[in-house]
C-alpha cells in the first residue's frame, strides 16, 4: 500500500466531543427558542451541594442534596412548568450571591423570589420570614401574627418546614418562643450552622 493510500484509508481526524460545551449551547438555544421556563445548577457549599433553580420572575427553589434531584425536578415541572432545563449559567447571579454569604461578605440577599411553589397561608408566613434581618432570630408564632393569624403558630411551623427557598429565604431564623432552635427542613445541624454563621444562635 502506497503513503497514498494509507492517508485515504485512515479514518478523518475529528475534535473530542465537549460535553458541558455542548450543554451550555442546547440550553442557550432552548432558552432563546423559550423553550425553558426554569433552570437550575448546583452549587457546592458548607452544607452540602444545593440545587439552585430560577425562573424569568427570579428564584423558585434552593434544595440541600438530602432531597433527590429527580423530585426536585419533579416538583418544578409539576408546580412551575415541565419545562426544566439544566442551565447553571441562569443561575450565576443565586449562585454568586450565596457564594458571598457563605463567605460571611454578602448579609442581605438582593434577589428577585418567584413564590410560585408557595400557597395560601404560607406566603404571607415566608414573606415576612424573609425580612428578618442577618443576624437576628424571630419566633413561630411572632410569624404568624404578621401573616394575619396570631393563633397559628404551629401552622406557621409547618410553613417554614416545607420552605421551598431556604437560606435566601431565612426560616433558619425561626426559632421557638420557649427556647432552643426548633426543627429545620434542611436538617437542625445545618439550623446550627447557618445560626452560627450569622452570629445569630439563640441563647
Amino acid at each position: 500500500m502506497t503513503e497514498l493510500e494509507r492517508r485515504l484509508a485512515r479514518p478523518p481526524a475529528s475534535a473530542p466531543f465537549d460535553a458541558r460545551a455542548a450543554t451550555t449551547v442546547l440550553a442557550q438555544r432552548a432558552t432563546e427558542a423559550g423553550l425553558a421556563d426554569v433552570a437550575y445548577g448546583w452549587l457546592d457549599s458548607p452544607l452540602g451541594k444545593l440545587i439552585v433553580a430560577v425562573t424569568p420572575r427570579g428564584l423558585v427553589r434552593i434544595a440541600y442534596e438530602r432531597e433527590a434531584e429527580e423530585d426536585v425536578l419533579q416538583e418544578l415541572a409539576e408546580g412551575v412548568s415541565p419545562r426544566v432545563l439544566r442551565a447553571p449559567e441562569r443561575t450565576d447571579s443565586a449562585r454568586r450571591e450565596l457564594e458571598g454569604y457563605f463567605a460571611g461578605t454578602l448579609r442581605r440577599f438582593d434577589l428577585p423570589i418567584d413564590w410560585s411553589l408557595v400557597h395560601g397561608f404560607a406566603v404571607g408566613v415566608l414573606k415576612a420570614t424573609a425580612r428578618v434581618p442577618f443576624g437576628h432570630v424571630a419566633t413561630y408564632g411572632e410569624m404568624a401574627a404578621s401573616a394575619g393569624s396570631p393563633r397559628a403558630a404551629r401552622a406557621a411551623g409547618n410553613a417554614l418546614h416545607i420552605n421551598p427557598i431556604p437560606i435566601v429565604v431565612p426560616c433558619h431564623r425561626i426559632v421557638p418562643a420557649s427556647g432552643g432552635i426548633g426543627g429545620y427542613g434542611g436538617g437542625e445541624d445545618r439550623k446550627r450552622f447557618l445560626l452560627d454563621l450569622e452570629g445569630a444562635f439563640p441563647a
